[in-house]
């Protein structure tokens, strides 16, 4: 292959990038412009099935409301709560049925078990006084009672009034 031929084949090489480039770069844009509508699709809405909750509580390690299939089992329920605690009697299981239009109490937050981020979520309580839990509990072991809230530096009469229905001390 002489120079002169090498020099033809690399002109019409190049010649052959820019026009790929170029086309490339046409599709790309007229695919992708602005002004073509973006198409939102929505998945079906829940069905009512999927909107009953059931409260698990006792001896599980995170009592509250979760959502209830028609499949599901008490084992998956269970679970979903985090499983049972050491000490759970598993003979002496419950199953409540609310009635329509009964009112559902809010879940509690176990002061004897709960991390500072989930502490911060109760009314009044920041990550201060989060974290003044977590180190009263460290120090004086698990509250016997809710009560004993009111020993943790910066916690006082009007926040435990505020928050005791949100919590518990439960095991």
């Amino acid at each position: 292959m002489t120079i002169s031929e090498f020099s033809k084949y690399r002109t019409l090489l190049i010649i052959l990038l820019v026009a790929t480039i170029t086309v490339g770069g046409i599709v790309v844009w007229s695919r992708y412009s602005g002004s073509q509508p973006i198409e939102i699709l929505l998945s079906k809405p829940p069905s009512q099935e999927q909107l009953n909750k059931i409260y698990i509580g006792g001896a599980v390690n995170n009592p509250g409301f979760y959502p209830l299939k028609a499949e599901d089992s008490i084992e998956a329920l269970i679970q979903t709560a985090g499983g049972t605690i050491a000490s759970a009697d598993l003979s002496g299981l419950k199953l409540y049925i609310s009635e329509v239009g009964e009112k559902e109490e809010p879940q509690k937050i176990n002061l004897n078990q709960a991390e500072v981020w989930l502490l911060e979520a109760l009314p009044g309580i920041g990550e201060t006084k989060a974290n003044a839990i977590v180190a009263y509990r460290s120090q004086n072991g698990p509250f016997q009672n809710i009560d004993q809230i009111i020993k943790v530096e910066g916690i006082g009469v009007a926040t435990y009034e505020q928050i005791k229905h949100l919590i518990t001390v439960a095991d």
